[in-house]
Protein backbone atom coordinates (compact mmCIF):
# COMPACT_ATOMS: atom_id res chain seq x y z
CA UNK A 1 0.00 0.00 0.00
CA UNK A 2 1.34 3.44 -0.94
CA UNK A 3 1.93 5.95 1.85
CA UNK A 4 -0.44 8.94 1.99
CA UNK A 5 2.35 11.19 3.38
CA UNK A 6 3.70 13.89 1.07
CA UNK A 7 7.09 13.22 -0.56
CA UNK A 8 8.44 16.69 0.14
CA UNK A 9 8.69 19.06 3.08
CA UNK A 10 5.53 21.21 3.47
CA UNK A 11 7.70 24.20 4.38
CA UNK A 12 10.80 24.24 2.12
CA UNK A 13 9.87 21.64 -0.50
CA UNK A 14 13.02 19.49 0.10
CA UNK A 15 12.73 15.69 -0.34
CA UNK A 16 11.21 14.11 2.73
CA UNK A 17 13.62 12.32 4.98
CA UNK A 18 13.03 9.21 7.06
CA UNK A 19 12.94 11.08 10.38
CA UNK A 20 10.24 13.36 11.81
CA UNK A 21 12.30 16.49 10.95
CA UNK A 22 13.30 17.97 7.65
CA UNK A 23 17.09 17.62 7.12
CA UNK A 24 17.22 21.00 5.36
CA UNK A 25 15.05 23.45 7.37
CA UNK A 26 14.65 21.41 10.57
CA UNK A 27 10.88 21.80 10.79
CA UNK A 28 8.78 18.96 12.12
CA UNK A 29 6.77 17.53 9.24
CA UNK A 30 3.63 17.18 11.38
CA UNK A 31 3.68 20.84 12.53
CA UNK A 32 4.34 22.15 9.01
CA UNK A 33 1.49 20.04 7.61
CA UNK A 34 -0.90 21.33 10.33
CA UNK A 35 -0.01 24.96 9.58
CA UNK A 36 -0.51 24.42 5.85
CA UNK A 37 -3.95 22.89 6.50
CA UNK A 38 -4.98 25.85 8.75
CA UNK A 39 -3.90 28.38 6.12
CA UNK A 40 -5.94 26.58 3.48
CA UNK A 41 -9.02 26.64 5.72
CA UNK A 42 -8.58 30.37 6.47
CA UNK A 43 -8.81 31.30 2.78
CA UNK A 44 -12.26 29.98 2.06
CA UNK A 45 -14.15 30.94 -1.07
CA UNK A 46 -17.03 33.43 -0.52
CA UNK A 47 -20.53 31.97 -0.18
CA UNK A 48 -22.60 31.77 -3.36
CA UNK A 49 -24.82 34.62 -2.22
CA UNK A 50 -21.80 36.98 -2.15
CA UNK A 51 -20.59 36.16 -5.62
CA UNK A 52 -21.90 38.81 -8.08
CA UNK A 53 -24.00 37.38 -10.82
CA UNK A 54 -22.90 38.14 -14.35
CA UNK A 55 -24.92 40.85 -16.11
CA UNK A 56 -27.44 39.43 -18.51
CA UNK A 57 -26.86 40.02 -22.16
CA UNK A 58 -28.64 43.09 -23.59
CA UNK A 59 -31.53 42.12 -25.87
CA UNK A 60 -30.75 43.02 -29.47
CA UNK A 61 -33.92 45.17 -29.90
CA UNK A 62 -32.85 47.66 -27.18
CA UNK A 63 -30.57 50.62 -27.94
CA UNK A 64 -26.92 50.45 -27.01
CA UNK A 65 -27.46 52.73 -23.99
CA UNK A 66 -30.56 53.67 -22.00
CA UNK A 67 -30.83 57.39 -21.23
CA UNK A 68 -31.26 58.39 -17.58
CA UNK A 69 -34.09 60.69 -16.43
CA UNK A 70 -33.10 64.37 -16.51
CA UNK A 71 -35.34 66.60 -14.36
CA UNK A 72 -34.00 69.85 -15.82
CA UNK A 73 -34.61 68.65 -19.37
CA UNK A 74 -38.16 67.62 -18.55
CA UNK A 75 -38.85 70.99 -16.87
CA UNK A 76 -37.52 72.77 -19.94
CA UNK A 77 -39.85 70.79 -22.21
CA UNK A 78 -42.86 71.57 -20.01
CA UNK A 79 -41.97 75.26 -19.86
CA UNK A 80 -41.80 75.34 -23.65
CA UNK A 81 -45.31 73.90 -23.91
CA UNK A 82 -46.59 76.32 -21.27
CA UNK A 83 -45.18 79.33 -23.08
CA UNK A 84 -46.56 78.17 -26.41
CA UNK A 85 -50.14 77.44 -25.38
CA UNK A 86 -50.99 79.04 -22.00
CA UNK A 87 -51.72 82.63 -23.08
CA UNK A 88 -53.50 81.80 -26.39
CA UNK A 89 -55.70 79.22 -24.63
CA UNK A 90 -56.47 81.61 -21.74
CA UNK A 91 -57.49 84.40 -24.14
CA UNK A 92 -59.61 82.06 -26.25
CA UNK A 93 -61.41 80.49 -23.27
CA UNK A 94 -62.16 83.81 -21.55
CA UNK A 95 -63.34 85.33 -24.86
CA UNK A 96 -65.79 82.47 -25.33
CA UNK A 97 -66.97 82.70 -21.71
CA UNK A 98 -67.58 86.44 -22.05
CA UNK A 99 -69.86 85.71 -24.99
CA UNK A 100 -72.17 83.69 -22.72
CA UNK A 101 -74.47 85.30 -20.19
CA UNK A 102 -73.51 83.34 -17.09
CA UNK A 103 -69.83 83.13 -17.97
CA UNK A 104 -69.64 86.88 -18.55
CA UNK A 105 -71.29 87.68 -15.22
CA UNK A 106 -68.97 85.35 -13.30
CA UNK A 107 -65.81 86.66 -14.94
CA UNK A 108 -66.86 90.26 -14.32
CA UNK A 109 -67.82 89.60 -10.72
CA UNK A 110 -64.69 87.73 -9.70
CA UNK A 111 -62.00 89.14 -12.01
CA UNK A 112 -62.48 92.01 -14.44
CA UNK A 113 -64.49 94.29 -12.14
CA UNK A 114 -61.64 94.38 -9.63
CA UNK A 115 -59.04 95.11 -12.31
CA UNK A 116 -61.35 97.81 -13.75
CA UNK A 117 -61.55 99.61 -10.40
CA UNK A 118 -57.85 99.12 -9.78
CA UNK A 119 -57.22 100.74 -13.16
CA UNK A 120 -59.13 103.84 -12.02
CA UNK A 121 -57.09 103.97 -8.82
CA UNK A 122 -53.67 103.43 -10.43
CA UNK A 123 -54.37 106.14 -13.02
CA UNK A 124 -55.48 108.51 -10.26
CA UNK A 125 -52.33 107.79 -8.23
CA UNK A 126 -50.07 108.47 -11.21
CA UNK A 127 -51.91 111.78 -11.77
CA UNK A 128 -51.54 112.87 -8.14
CA UNK A 129 -55.04 112.10 -6.82
CA UNK A 130 -55.89 110.03 -3.80
CA UNK A 131 -58.13 107.06 -4.70
CA UNK A 132 -59.44 103.96 -2.96
CA UNK A 133 -60.43 101.05 -5.24
CA UNK A 134 -63.52 99.15 -4.15
CA UNK A 135 -66.20 96.88 -5.59
CA UNK A 136 -68.05 98.58 -8.47
CA UNK A 137 -66.82 102.06 -7.48
CA UNK A 138 -63.54 103.88 -6.79
CA UNK A 139 -63.77 107.15 -4.85
CA UNK A 140 -61.27 109.67 -6.25
CA UNK A 141 -60.32 112.99 -4.65
CA UNK A 142 -61.28 116.12 -6.58
CA UNK A 143 -57.93 117.85 -6.00
CA UNK A 144 -54.37 116.64 -6.19
CA UNK A 145 -52.36 115.84 -3.09
CA UNK A 146 -48.73 117.07 -3.25
CA UNK A 147 -47.77 115.05 -0.16
CA UNK A 148 -49.18 111.83 -1.63
CA UNK A 149 -47.37 112.50 -4.93
CA UNK A 150 -44.10 113.05 -3.07
CA UNK A 151 -44.45 109.83 -1.09
CA UNK A 152 -45.32 107.91 -4.24
CA UNK A 153 -42.30 109.32 -6.07
CA UNK A 154 -40.05 108.30 -3.18
CA UNK A 155 -41.50 104.79 -3.32
CA UNK A 156 -40.85 104.49 -7.06
CA UNK A 157 -37.32 105.83 -6.55
CA UNK A 158 -36.62 103.25 -3.84
CA UNK A 159 -37.92 100.52 -6.16
CA UNK A 160 -35.57 101.64 -8.93
CA UNK A 161 -32.62 101.95 -6.50
CA UNK A 162 -33.26 98.48 -5.12
CA UNK A 163 -33.33 97.03 -8.62
CA UNK A 164 -30.02 98.73 -9.41
CA UNK A 165 -28.47 97.65 -6.11
CA UNK A 166 -29.55 94.02 -6.47
CA UNK A 167 -28.87 94.01 -10.23
CA UNK A 168 -32.46 93.07 -10.94
CA UNK A 169 -33.32 94.73 -14.22
CA UNK A 170 -37.12 94.23 -14.00
CA UNK A 171 -37.28 96.17 -10.71
CA UNK A 172 -35.06 98.91 -12.07
CA UNK A 173 -37.10 99.30 -15.27
CA UNK A 174 -40.41 99.18 -13.38
CA UNK A 175 -39.30 101.83 -10.89
CA UNK A 176 -38.02 104.20 -13.58
CA UNK A 177 -41.06 103.68 -15.80
CA UNK A 178 -43.51 104.36 -12.96
CA UNK A 179 -41.54 107.41 -11.88
CA UNK A 180 -41.61 108.75 -15.43
CA UNK A 181 -45.36 108.14 -15.79
CA UNK A 182 -45.99 109.88 -12.49
CA UNK A 183 -43.96 112.92 -13.52
CA UNK A 184 -45.93 113.21 -16.76
CA UNK A 185 -49.33 112.63 -15.13
CA UNK A 186 -48.71 114.95 -12.19
CA UNK A 187 -46.59 117.76 -13.62
CA UNK A 188 -47.46 117.95 -17.32
CA UNK A 189 -51.16 117.01 -17.47
CA UNK A 190 -53.78 119.52 -16.34
CA UNK A 191 -56.35 118.73 -13.68
CA UNK A 192 -59.36 118.36 -15.99
CA UNK A 193 -57.49 116.24 -18.52
CA UNK A 194 -56.07 114.09 -15.72
CA UNK A 195 -59.61 113.44 -14.45
CA UNK A 196 -60.64 112.29 -17.92
CA UNK A 197 -57.65 109.91 -17.91
CA UNK A 198 -58.77 108.57 -14.53
CA UNK A 199 -62.20 107.81 -16.00
CA UNK A 200 -60.61 106.25 -19.08
CA UNK A 201 -58.37 104.20 -16.77
CA UNK A 202 -61.21 101.80 -15.95
CA UNK A 203 -61.34 99.83 -19.18
CA UNK A 204 -57.87 101.12 -20.01
CA UNK A 205 -56.64 99.51 -16.81
CA UNK A 206 -58.29 96.24 -17.79
CA UNK A 207 -56.26 96.31 -21.00
CA UNK A 208 -52.91 97.41 -19.53
CA UNK A 209 -53.03 95.69 -16.14
CA UNK A 210 -54.54 92.57 -17.73
CA UNK A 211 -51.60 92.41 -20.13
CA UNK A 212 -49.08 92.86 -17.31
CA UNK A 213 -50.73 90.11 -15.29
CA UNK A 214 -50.55 87.72 -18.24
CA UNK A 215 -46.86 88.57 -18.72
CA UNK A 216 -46.07 87.18 -15.26
CA UNK A 217 -46.11 83.81 -17.03
CA UNK A 218 -42.57 84.63 -18.21
CA UNK A 219 -40.99 85.30 -14.81
CA UNK A 220 -37.62 83.58 -14.17
CA UNK A 221 -37.46 80.10 -12.71
CA UNK A 222 -36.19 81.32 -9.33
CA UNK A 223 -39.10 83.76 -8.91
CA UNK A 224 -41.67 83.00 -6.21
CA UNK A 225 -44.43 83.63 -8.77
CA UNK A 226 -43.20 80.66 -10.79
CA UNK A 227 -42.34 78.35 -7.91
CA UNK A 228 -45.96 78.38 -6.76
CA UNK A 229 -49.20 78.68 -8.70
CA UNK A 230 -49.38 82.47 -8.49
CA UNK A 231 -48.55 83.09 -12.13
CA UNK A 232 -51.42 80.83 -13.19
CA UNK A 233 -53.86 82.85 -11.11
CA UNK A 234 -52.52 86.10 -12.57
CA UNK A 235 -52.83 84.62 -16.07
CA UNK A 236 -56.53 83.83 -15.59
CA UNK A 237 -57.30 87.21 -13.98
CA UNK A 238 -55.39 89.12 -16.64
CA UNK A 239 -56.97 87.23 -19.54
CA UNK A 240 -60.47 87.70 -18.11
CA UNK A 241 -59.97 91.46 -17.60
CA UNK A 242 -58.35 92.02 -20.99
CA UNK A 243 -60.92 90.11 -23.03
CA UNK A 244 -63.80 91.78 -21.18
CA UNK A 245 -62.70 95.30 -22.13
CA UNK A 246 -61.27 94.50 -25.57
CA UNK A 247 -64.29 92.49 -26.67
CA UNK A 248 -66.63 95.35 -25.75
CA UNK A 249 -64.74 98.02 -27.68
CA UNK A 250 -63.94 95.76 -30.63
CA UNK A 251 -67.66 95.18 -31.09
CA UNK A 252 -68.30 98.92 -30.71
CA UNK A 253 -66.45 99.57 -33.98
CA UNK A 254 -69.46 98.25 -35.87
CA UNK A 255 -72.16 98.43 -33.19
CA UNK A 256 -72.40 101.62 -31.12
CA UNK A 257 -75.04 99.99 -28.94
CA UNK A 258 -72.28 97.75 -27.51
CA UNK A 259 -70.87 100.77 -25.64
CA UNK A 260 -72.10 100.63 -22.02
CA UNK A 261 -73.71 104.07 -21.84
CA UNK A 262 -76.12 104.74 -19.00
CA UNK A 263 -76.41 105.33 -15.28
CA UNK A 264 -75.24 102.87 -12.61
CA UNK A 265 -77.43 102.75 -9.53
CA UNK A 266 -75.57 104.00 -6.48
CA UNK A 267 -72.51 104.98 -8.54
CA UNK A 268 -73.55 107.51 -11.19
CA UNK A 269 -72.98 107.76 -14.94
CA UNK A 270 -70.97 104.98 -16.53
CA UNK A 271 -67.45 105.69 -17.70
CA UNK A 272 -68.37 106.10 -21.40
CA UNK A 273 -71.23 108.44 -20.48
CA UNK A 274 -68.91 110.52 -18.27
CA UNK A 275 -66.27 110.75 -21.00
CA UNK A 276 -68.77 111.89 -23.64
CA UNK A 277 -70.95 114.16 -21.50
CA UNK A 278 -68.50 115.66 -18.99
CA UNK A 279 -65.27 115.69 -20.99
CA UNK A 280 -66.61 116.03 -24.55
CA UNK A 281 -65.17 112.88 -26.08
CA UNK A 282 -66.84 111.91 -29.35
CA UNK A 283 -67.94 108.38 -30.10
CA UNK A 284 -65.09 107.95 -32.57
CA UNK A 285 -62.54 109.21 -30.03
CA UNK A 286 -63.96 106.95 -27.37
CA UNK A 287 -63.80 103.86 -29.57
CA UNK A 288 -60.48 104.59 -31.27
CA UNK A 289 -58.62 105.21 -28.00
CA UNK A 290 -59.85 102.02 -26.37
CA UNK A 291 -59.24 99.88 -29.46
CA UNK A 292 -55.87 101.52 -30.09
CA UNK A 293 -54.72 100.85 -26.55
CA UNK A 294 -55.94 97.26 -26.83
CA UNK A 295 -54.04 96.71 -30.08
CA UNK A 296 -50.90 98.20 -28.55
CA UNK A 297 -51.19 95.80 -25.59
CA UNK A 298 -51.72 92.87 -27.94
CA UNK A 299 -48.62 93.85 -29.93
CA UNK A 300 -46.54 94.06 -26.76
CA UNK A 301 -47.94 90.74 -25.56
CA UNK A 302 -47.14 89.15 -28.92
CA UNK A 303 -43.53 90.38 -28.85
CA UNK A 304 -42.93 89.04 -25.34
CA UNK A 305 -44.68 85.80 -26.33
CA UNK A 306 -42.35 85.33 -29.31
CA UNK A 307 -39.22 86.04 -27.25
CA UNK A 308 -40.41 83.77 -24.45
CA UNK A 309 -41.08 80.86 -26.80
CA UNK A 310 -37.71 81.36 -28.52
CA UNK A 311 -35.85 81.27 -25.21
CA UNK A 312 -37.81 78.27 -23.94
CA UNK A 313 -37.10 76.36 -27.14
CA UNK A 314 -33.38 77.14 -26.86
CA UNK A 315 -33.36 75.96 -23.24
CA UNK A 316 -35.16 72.75 -24.18
CA UNK A 317 -32.65 72.00 -26.94
CA UNK A 318 -29.75 72.68 -24.58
Amino acid sequence: MESSLPSSCPRCGAPRGAGPECPRCGVYYAKAAARTAQAALAVEPPPPSMVPEPEPERPPHLPAETLTWDEDAEDAQWELKIRMFAIPVALLVTWVLHSTGMGHRLLVLFFSMWIHELGHAVTAWLCGFLAFPGPWATPVAMNRSPLFSLLLAVGFGVLAWRGWKLRQRPLLVAGLALLGLQCVGTLLVGRAKAQSFVTFGGDGGCLVLGTLLMLTLYVPKESSLRQGWTRWGFLVIGAAAFTDAFRTWWRARTDVDAIPFGHIVGVGPSDPSTLTEAFGWSFDTLISRHVGLGMFCLAALGMVYAVGVFRARAAARA
